[in-house]
């Protein structure tokens, strides 16, 4: 289970209806987690500090049997969904929140588990606080071949795209997107995921849509200034540096970000928890809006599919939190370093258009590889433009919306009447992740 940046935080006492919708991966799940929390499917159902736990009567014979550790949340359900939670671990959270299940002690089967988890993280911890270097000089050794190993691949990379622009984009189209992912393959031997990653966006754009060229050069553009950035970088400013290291694919330490990682505490929003599942690996977006320090923030969390993710921060709730940004020319990426209980957000006062893209613009200029920037938008409609859906302001100002987003459940939030709304902006668009029905949030 990925740990969702989220280093520490303890929370046990009820959960309102609103935030247990808010961990449904879906909108089919949270509909059918409704439908699971009705009494008569549930028997020896229970909860305690730590726990709520019960059987639920499926198709089969045997009911199926749920618990789930509050203070992660963790789900165990003997279902075969591959979703978390389940739907049955819905249905049953909602019985909880509605006070509905008797404070009892833990069954053996509920105690077992909890001992095995917590069994565990101390062993987890133990790792971590073990992890440092045993051999900093072999550490080290290793850290300059893998340094020699980036420079030269994107030295590579430089020759290899300075060819493709002296004989031109046109002769991608046969066959090209094939050269670009065997590139991106020698970026990975070369130990630099980030460029073979640039590569491969790069190939998925050859030949869709009639501005292919124009895109796959822009993006072959910021390969080329990735690569110059990686081979220069003992000469750039640390923040930048540590970007450009990013970028190429360097990690940073869980413990480095702890220990000296930019802390900002704040009462937190957050407007936006979206998954995505790429080359085996589903990463979780959750966006977050400081509501004093008007900071934003990226927690990432990672699990194979199939595995449950952190959802200790539920979209269209606020809670106070201090995170632990990353260094960076654009501090962004942060780890929840401690955090309170959320609480369902009231509507926020969103940005204007230009506005929220100022702020876009002030982030390119720091991190020019940014591909995505969350914006928290008061005032617009959806309307026609041009024969497409868009978002529109008083003063005619449109956003386009991303490609493929399904617009109904906005619509109809909506109803014609402006909305306030979270999402994320990018080059293909806006892709709207939350919006208010009153003071109630809606997921989209």
């Amino acid at each position: 289970m990925g740990l969702g940046g989220v280093v520490a935080g303890v929370s046990h006492a009820r959960w309102s209806t609103e935030r247990v919708i808010a961990l449904a991966p879906d909108a089919a799940s949270a509909k059918a987690g409704r439908a699971q929390a009705a009494p008569v499917r549930w028997s020896g159902a229970g909860a305690s500090a730590a726990a709520v736990w019960g059987y639920c009567q499926g198709s089969g014979k045997k009911p199926y049997q749920t618990c789930i550790e509050l203070a992660g949340p963790a789900y165990r359900c003997s279902c075969p969904s591959r979703k978390f939670p389940c739907k049955h671990a819905l249905g049953l959270l909602l019985r909880w929140a509605g006070g509905e299940l008797p404070e009892e002690p833990e069954p053996d089967f509920v105690a077992a588990w909890l001992a095995e988890r917590a069994d565990k993280a101390e062993r987890t911890e133990q790792r971590r606080e073990s992890t440092g270097p045993r051999d900093p000089e072999a550490a080290a050794k290793r850290a300059e071949r893998r340094a020699d190993r980036v420079g030269a691949g994107a030295t590579e990379l430089r020759e290899w795209l300075l060819d493709q622009i002296r004989a031109g984009l046109a002769g991608l189209e046969r066959g090209g997107a094939e050269e670009l992912r065997r590139v991106a393959a020698r970026m990975v031997d070369a130990q630099a995921p980030g460029l073979a990653a640039g590569l491969r966006r790069a190939a998925g754009m050859v030949g869709r849509g009639r501005d292919w060229p124009s895109r796959v050069l822009a993006e072959l553009s910021l390969l080329y200034l990735l690569a110059e950035a990686g081979s220069r970088l003992g000469e750039l400013p640390h923040a930048l540096g540590e970007t450009v290291r990013t970028r190429l694919g360097f990690s940073t330490e869980t413990a480095r970000v702890l220990s000296s990682g930019e802390r900002v505490a704040d009462t937190w929003l957050v407007g936006g928890v979206i998954d995505e599942e790429r080359e085996q690996l589903v990463t979780r977006r959750t966006w977050l809006f400081g509501q004093r320090s008007g900071r934003v923030a990226l927690v990432l969390a990672f699990a194979p599919p199939g595995q449950p993710l952190s959802s200790v921060l539920p979209a269209g709730h606020v809670l106070p939190a201090e995170l632990a940004f990353h260094p960076s020319a654009l501090p962004l990426r942060a780890l929840v370093a401690d955090h309170g209980p959320p609480v369902p957000a009231t509507r926020p006062d969103g940005d204007t258009i230009p506005v929220a893209l100022a702020a876009h613009s002030r982030a390119m200029a720091a991190d020019p590889w940014l591909d995505r920037w969350p914006v928290l938008l008061s005032g617009l409609r959806p309307a026609q433009h041009r024969g497409d859906l868009v978002l529109s302001d008083v003063d005619g100002q449109v956003l386009p919306l991303v490609p493929g987003f399904d617009p109904w459940r906005l619509l109809a939030v909506s109803a014609g009447a402006m909305v306030t709304l979270a999402g994320e902006w990018g080059a293909a668009g806006l892709r709207p992740l939350l919006c208010w029905d009153g003071d109630r949030a809606v997921r989209l």
